[in-house]
């Protein structure tokens, strides 16, 4: 069991440093199976983004982040979404890399457009603000309003 446990954490721990996804694009795009919701609930898909804010000459600004959501992120998720503030750390070329984040949490239907949707907002923050990745990570999970 020990053996396991240590593989698991291994295994997300260097999805997690590589900006590499938990679940592949075939898994997401599987249709919400199993999930029992209940009657006041409903099953869902969880997508959230870690956006760093360096850039390699400067930063991402707080103005410039706003307009992002308000022009890319904002008219693909119109139901809402939820930002935060966090300090991002990643082993790169043996060192430890450090840097400002901003984490973008959509919750939105199981559906090819809404993928598409999230697979834009990445792009558009990867070429808007020099960005070698964008991790990712999406669980299926019940929503009630």
């Amino acid at each position: 069991m020990q053996q396991l446990t240590t593989r698991v954490v291994s295994i997300i721990a260097t999805s997690v440093l590589t900006g590499v996804a938990l679940l592949s694009q075939a898994d997401v795009r599987r249709p919400l199976q199993g999930l029992e919701c209940g009657a006041s609930s409903a099953a869902r898909v969880r997508t959230t983004l870690y956006c760093g804010l360096g850039r390699p000459k400067g930063t991402v600004s707080e103005l410039e982040w706003q307009l992002f959501l308000r022009d890319e992120v904002t008219p693909r998720f119109p139901e809402g979404l939820t930002v935060w503030e966090a300090q991002g750390q990643w082993l790169t070329q043996g060192a430890i890399g450090h840097e400002r984040t901003k984490v973008l949490l959509l919750v939105h239907a199981d559906t090819p457009s809404a993928q598409e949707a999230v697979q834009s907002v990445i792009s558009r923050y990867r070429k808007a603000f020099e960005q070698e990745s964008v991790l990712w990570e999406t669980a299926r999970v019940c929503a009630a309003s």
